[in-house]
């Protein structure tokens, strides 16, 4: 059977699709990723300036659900899961925008919040880490926001969706009140939970890992090391850090803020580094249609 998850961010929007074998109990056998393409969509761009999502913004969002669906029919997808976040969520036009999108491509999006958001990653991230001993904090940091999660031997004790993300800062639309929010949100949680262990995750932080001079068998990066990469990619333009990273267009101008927020992160949680597993909430979404007998089938709309 194969399966689909479609996130749709601030900054980016993502069609995983994988095979799920249901006749294994080899979990490295039991999910197969057959395809993924990520759409450079920058609903962020619109939403955190404006308030809402442009006409040109929405007339490619319903053309790339359109192009989704038609993967999903190649590959003969028989469940799936849509899912959008901060940026819909605070579009004054986010619902409309999401009726068009079914009217016209037949796909069934949702807005989640971020306490769902964070269910999602943490299911996961158990299941694929070793998050089930000792306390660890579940930083998830995109274009509109950044999830924070807390995890005491494998349960979720606390979530909390601040509204500080890549995008929005790089619109100057982060408050004061909202870095303080912030700052005192992961101070109590490192006065209340000791040696928290920070698990990151997001586009960002896998390529400020990817380009560090780290050891790749840790799988973590150094806040040193942030601060360092920091250092050189906040002064330099985003054509000088295309050319010496191999960076895309929109990844070049959110690492920065991307990189301060991890950094500020660990200097609020007193932590000394952030691992990177690569778990992304599409991965989540797909793994949670597969393993969840509860999860109601999607079927797509002719």
């Amino acid at each position: 059977m194969n399966i689909a998850a479609i996130d749709i961010g601030s900054n980016g929007a993502r069609l995983l699709i994988k095979s799920f074998n249901k006749n294994t109990t080899d979990p490295s056998k039991r999910l197969k990723k057959l395809m993924f393409v990520r759409i450079p969509l920058r609903l962020g761009k619109d939403v955190f300036t404006l308030e809402r999502i442009s006409k040109e913004r929405e007339h490619m969002m319903v053309h790339m659900m359109k192009g989704f669906k038609q993967f999903m029919k190649l590959y003969q997808v028989e469940r799936y899961r849509a899912c959008a976040t901060s940026a819909m969520r605070d579009a004054a036009n986010g619902k409309h925008v999401m009726k068009k999108i079914r009217r016209e491509s037949g796909i069934r999006l949702e807005i989640i919040e971020g306490a769902e958001e964070a269910r999602l990653l943490c299911n996961n991230l158990i299941e694929k880490t070793d998050s089930n001993q000792g306390n660890f904090a579940y930083i998830d940091v995109g274009g509109g926001s950044t999830e924070v999660s807390l995890l005491h031997d494998g349960t979720l004790t606390e979530s909390h969706s601040f509204n500080i993300g890549t995008l929005r800062l790089l619109s100057g639309k982060v408050t004061a009140e909202e870095e303080e929010e912030l700052k005192q949100g992961l101070t109590d949680y490192a006065n209340k939970y000791k040696d928290i262990q920070i698990i990151g995750s997001g586009g960002n932080i896998n390529k400020l890992y990817k380009i560090g001079q780290t050891d790749k068998k840790r799988k973590e990066i150094s806040l040193d090391e942030l601060k360092r990469l920091y250092g050189i990619l906040q002064p330099m333009s985003i054509e000088e850090r295309i050319a010496a990273f191999n960076l895309k267009d929109d990844r070049a101008d959110v690492i920065v803020p991307a990189a301060a927020i991890f950094i500020r992160v660990c200097e609020y949680l007193k932590a000394t580094a952030v691992r990177v597993p690569n778990i992304s909430l599409a991965d989540s979404i797909v793994d949670g249609l597969a393993l969840s007998d509860k999860q109601k089938e999607r079927p797509d709309s002719e």
